[in-house]
């Protein structure tokens, strides 16, 4: 019976090693999944911040197309008001990094 726990103390010896080795391993390996996700959740922040300025500038010009659409001054001073818009204008969207 003694030859038993006798025969354990070796193998116990190479177990711990073992599983310091795969726990330092989990660990670096964890501390990197946590950069990985820290760094796309600031990508993913500033590219909601694009989008909602995109989005404003968007409700910017719809509200001056409505306004141009329903004034009452008559049709006029249509052409210049569009033309005032079209100098106003965004740059291309297809160029838009949004």
């Amino acid at each position: 019976m003694h030859d038993g726990i006798f025969a354990l103390i070796p193998i116990t010896a190479l177990v711990i090693p073992i599983v310091a080795i795969a726990s330092r391993t989990v660990t670096r390996m964890i501390r990197f999944r946590e950069k990985q996700l820290e760094a796309m959740g600031s990508q993913t922040a500033e590219k909601a911040a694009q989008y909602a300025a995109h989005v404003e500038r968007l409700e910017q010009r719809v509200r001056v197309l409505e306004r141009i659409a329903t004034d009452k001054g008559g049709n006029a001073d249509l052409a210049e008001q569009i033309e005032a818009l079209r100098a106003a204008q965004l740059p291309d969207p297809r160029h838009d990094q949004v």
